[in-house]
């Protein structure tokens, strides 16, 4: 009977226990066994169960119209099974009977998606019923998992995530067909990924308030409804909504909540924002309405009935959508917590404000608070209060910050990463604040994104990312890059990264265009990684180097051009936003600035090209506004109107400087305007001549800071050296003139891991004793916000030298997380 029994399980499992397989191909073709999506005119019905969840019918119907787009049919949507009928099943285990009957039946895998967090499988499966021969099941684990699914096929069809939002429109195909198989995608690497809508003020809301939610001229639902619908097809879950000023809270309009539910988004709130309320509008504008008294101090320690009231009416309205609550209290908005002027007594007063919240949500949820997702975020003065040894649950997810401008301030310790909470990363791709904005253009490249946050993860914030994208556009691609990050941090780790943006411009605009526009994108980061557009007039460039700055931008405005000659008319408007934008108006801006100061040297030279070259600073000036009028008047048929300024905030750096004039050539006094100093010898880090790394290996990656690669440690091992005698180098050959020679080792400007740890390497001349620096920076102080600006960290050493010639130079790596960029020589 044993064996008997066993021989029926052995045909049982033969006939129907499905195991998953490599990734099916979609192929325009058809093969043995595949599953024809659309063909002959005709495409699959999409079949979902009504009983499952919103998104799931929501993502359905978005399929539905992706295939429209490729092929001009629109496929059938029913809720049954139809005999004869070739279906697309989709539905969520333990939701959908659809699906709850394929598993009892044993056609699809469900051990390899059950219980686990967003995860998904598409699977072909030969006669899922009596009288239906084929189906091409995509089911989820949990509702995204299914959306997820679903967009993922999408995607493999050629749908691309931007098809709305920059407008990529697929190529038309006339069949396409799922090959065989099943395969299981997920779960991610990091739970939470999301977006904080940010610095609202100049894009998103204007251009919402004009064409998206028209009835309430702010942004509302039907706003939120096209970014849910983009965070699904980017894998994206976790949203903190706009919040500035200009807008209404986003808990204000009904429907937005509403809306999330529907996309099973969850909803969170900035780092001054606690308990999803939005105090700059729901405490200082909106209090008297919703409560008939005007609210008193935001201030805990002398107003707490009135706040902890308002926070525990926000929870109430929570109760029934999806959240990761913000613990915590800082100002109204983006300042210090108001309370005792001690920083020790501070420190007392936002754990007790934390106690109370907990309180607030176990009661207000009916959860234990270890229960409720929390995170917490020591962001600016709150880092330092945290630092005094401030009392919090180890359930509370730490939210690290990064310094504003792509590099992490600080990590989880050992100890911290024992947290049952773990951490995770706030992130910023936007910003408004101090030493100065980058509001307008996005600039961070793939290499950066990459290695701070695979570095991250290695250091076990693995709970949320959450990525400040300003109004979205224009960073579309780092986006994109970051989702896919955080959905595998595998596939993108930074000796990968720089690859990334060719494979994204072949999805995007075709296989035949990727190498060109992935040559562009690598060479706008580049550029921008030792000055951001938004930063050039705070920034001195030699007259060599600016005279090589602009060659190479002009070089890419040619290049740019070149390749959107070739692309598809039907491509053209999202070329022109995902690409020929950022390029020509970050050129544009470099020839603007550089070419003013040029005039003026030229000028007080005595030299007539003065007034050419100010001409040629005045027609990038003008050439801006031209751009940013045909973003925003011509493209798309005038659907961005309002989304992109050339000015956010009016900085400055946005304005025309100063040229020449011809009273300046005749007041002129004949000044050279040559450089004053001799060009350094530059060595890149990745030209070293011999390297020592058996204990900690060291590796050039592409992209990574100023210059073309970075030398680093990686895979990155947690030991410092206390001397060089264990730590890897690498190995120079240098020339030297007779004198003092000054030698600068320009590296990464990033922050040490975590407190306690240092950024240092030691730097030996010719076999004399190692000098060490260490390259670390306070964030916000003066020589941080230095760095931030020319885009690099440095230390200098000096040597002496009898004679000129060359000379070793042998740098030691101590401390994880040095990168070293160049060594130059004056």
């Amino acid at each position: 009977m044993k064996n008997s029994s066993f021989i029926v399980m052995l045909m049982a499992c033969t006939l129907f226990c499905v195991q998953p397989s490599k990734a099916q191909k979609i192929t325009e073709n058809a093969v043995a066994g595949s599953f024809p999506l659309f063909a002959n005119g005709k495409a699959a019905t999409l079949v979902y169960d009504t009983a499952d969840a919103a998104v799931v019918g929501i993502a359905a119907k978005a399929f539905g119209e992706d295939v429209r787009l490729i092929s001009g049919i629109t496929p059938g949507i029913v809720h049954k099974v139809q005999a004869g009928v070739i279906p697309v099943i989709i539905g969520t285990l333990g939701q959908s009977g659809l699906i709850d009957m394929l598993a009892k039946r044993g056609a699809i895998p469900v051990a390899a998606v059950k219980g686990k967090w967003e995860t998904f499988c598409l699977t072909v499966v030969k006669k899922p019923f009596a009288d239906v021969d084929m189906a091409l099941v995509i089911f989820g684990s949990d509702p995204r998992g299914t959306a997820y699914g679903v967009f993922e096929l999408s995607r493999k069809a050629g749908v691309s995530p931007w098809v709305w939002w920059a407008d990529v429109k697929p190529r038309q195909r006339s069949a396409l067909y799922v090959s065989t198989g099943a395969h299981v995608t997920g779960p991610p690497s990091v739970q939470y990924r999301g977006i904080f809508i940010n610095d609202e003020d100049w894009g998103l809301q204007p251009w919402a308030a004009r064409h998206m939610d028209t009835d309430i001229k702010d942004i509302g639902p039907n706003t939120y409804q096209k970014v849910f619908e983009l965070m699904l097809r980017l894998k994206a879950n976790y949203l903190w909504p706009a919040m500035h000023p200009c807008t209404k809270a986003f808990w204000y309009y009904p429907g937005n909540p509403e809306m999330a539910g529907k996309y099973r988004i969850v909803l969170g709130g900035s780092h001054c924002e606690p308990l999803l309320r939005n105090n700059v509008f729901e405490w200082d504008h909106n209090f008297e309405h919703e409560y008939g008294q005007q609210p008193g101090k935001w201030q805990y320690d002398i107003n707490q009935e009135q706040i902890d009231r308002y926070w525990r009416d926000r929870v109430a309205a929570s109760k029934n959508n999806d959240a990761v609550y913000t613990v915590g209290m800082r100002g109204i908005h983006d300042g210090g917590m108001p309370g005792p002027a001690s920083p020790e007594k501070k420190k007392a007063l936002l754990e007790t404000v934390i106690a109370n919240q907990r309180e607030i949500l176990s009661k207000g949820l009916d959860k234990t608070a270890a229960d409720i997702p929390q995170i917490f975020c020591p962001y600016k003065e709150v880092l330092e209060l945290y630092k005094l040894g401030m009392k919090l649950p180890e359930d509370i997810t730490l939210a690290w910050a990064d310094d504003n401008y792509g590099y992490i301030r600080q990590l989880s310790d050992p100890e911290e990463q024992k947290r049952s909470g773990g951490s995770g990363i706030y992130y910023h791709l936007s910003y408004w604040g101090a030493p100065e904005d980058y509001l307008w253009l996005s600039t961070i490249s793939p290499s950066l994104i990459s290695y701070e946050l695979t570095k991250a993860y290695l250091l076990q914030a693995r709970k949320l990312w959450v990525f400040n994208v300003g109004d979205i556009k224009p960073a579309e691609a780092e986006l994109q890059f970051a989702m896919d990050l955080a959905w595998d941090v595998e596939a993108w780790r930074p000796e990968k990264a720089q690859l990334y943006m060719e494979q994204w411009a072949a999805a995007t605009f075709g296989e035949e265009y990727g190498k060109q526009i992935g040559h562009i994108k690598k060479e706008y980061y580049r550029l921008a990684a030792t000055g951001k557009p938004e930063h050039l007039n705070r920034i001195t460039f030699t007259n060599a180097e600016a005279a090589q700055r602009l060659a190479d931008y002009q070089q890419l405005v040619k290049a740019t051009r070149q390749t959107g000659q070739a692309i598809p008319q039907y491509l053209q408007d999202a070329y022109f936003e995902l690409v020929a934008y950022p390029v020509e108006a970050a050129c544009n801006m470099n020839e603007k600035i550089l070419y003013a100061r040029q005039s003026l040297a030229l000028a007080a030279a005595g030299n007539p090209r003065a007034l050419t070259i100010a001409d040629s600073a005045k027609a990038a000036f003008a050439n801006i506004e031209k751009l940013t009028v045909q973003y925003n008047k011509m493209i798309a048929g005038g659907k961005w109107d309002g989304i992109m300024d050339w000015h956010p905030r009016k900085r400055p750096v946005f304005q025309m400087p100063e040229t020449a004039t011809p009273e300046m050539l005749r007041d002129s006094v004949h000044i050279s305007a040559g450089d004053t100093l001799t060009a350094p010898v530059v060595i890149p880090a990745a030209d070293y001549i011999s390297k020592h790394d058996k204990e900690a290996p060291l590796r050039v990656i592409e992209g990574l800071g100023p210059g073309k690669a970075g030398l680093a440690q990686w895979p990155m091992q947690l030991t410092s050296y206390s001397d060089t005698e264990a730590a890897p180098y690498v190995d120079y050959k240098a020339p030297v003139h007779t004198g003092e020679n000054k030698i600068t080792v320009k590296c990464l400007s990033d922050f040490p891991l975590y407190t306690g740890m240092k950024l240092r390497y030691a730097i030996a001349v010719n076999g004399q004793a190692p000098v060490i620096k260490n390259i670390a920076s306070l964030a916000e102080t003066k020589s941080w916000a230095s760095n931030i600006l020319k885009g690099y960290a440095a230390g200098e050493t000096t040597f002496n030298s009898d004679k000129e010639g060359m000379v070793s130079i042998r740098i030691y790596l101590l401390d994880p997380g040095v990168v070293i960029n160049s060594i130059e020589l004056n």
